[in-house]
């Protein structure tokens, strides 16, 4: 996989706006590993990734700290409103860090959308971020938080999942964890 001077800048960008966070995950900035990990899973998930899905892993949780979920509404309003303005946060700090690395409007525009998931489950490279953000989650943020819920969150978070991925993923995820059955069968649906 090459890498350009312009990917390199864009990348070195996103990593030391996300050094800044102040919460520690594994001794690190949790947005910091957070990136690093999204791109472990772009990479070997999408090996032939465009430089637009590569930023977009890597920038897709920039600077998470700063709006905080406590400043919303309990429930389920609160949340998607929250989520919006994290979204559309991240696509401006991108758009910020891809243009003094040199990339065009058209460039911007596209991770753009894939960090807004405007046209996810239409357009392949938002459903491919989409992927790479459920196998992330999958790999290295499920068990914890299984180990925090209950059995019923637990399902019901496992089936919403199941559900934002690509055919091609779901059955990805079930060669690849070892998942309990009744989890597994949210994939294979």
């Amino acid at each position: 996989m090459m890498t350009t001077d312009r990917l390199n800048q864009a990348l070195a960008a996103i990593d030391l706006a996300n050094s800044a966070d102040p919460r520690m995950d594994e001794g690190q900035p949790e947005a910091l590993l957070y990136g690093q990990r999204m791109s472990t899973e772009c990479d070997r998930l999408f090996p032939d990734a465009d430089e637009m899905l590569r930023i977009a892993a890597r920038g897709q949780h920039i600077e998470r700290w700063i709006i905080k979920r406590s400043e919303y509404p309990e429930g389920r309003v609160g949340y998607l409103n929250w989520r919006r303005d994290l979204a559309e946060h991240h696509a401006m700090r991108i758009a910020q860090i891809m243009r003094e690395a040199a990339y065009g409007d058209e460039a911007i525009e596209k991770v753009g959308r894939m960090l807004r998931k405007q046209g996810i489950k239409r357009e392949l490279d938002v459903q491919a971020l989409e992927d790479v953000i459920c196998f992330t989650f999958l790999k290295w943020y499920f068990a914890p938080f299984a180990a925090k819920h209950p059995a019923e969150k637990v399902q019901n978070i496992v089936k919403k999942t199941a559900r934002k991925m690509s055919q091609p993923a779901r059955e990805r995820v079930i060669q690849e964890f070892d998942l309990p059955e009744e989890l597994a069968d949210a994939f294979r649906q």
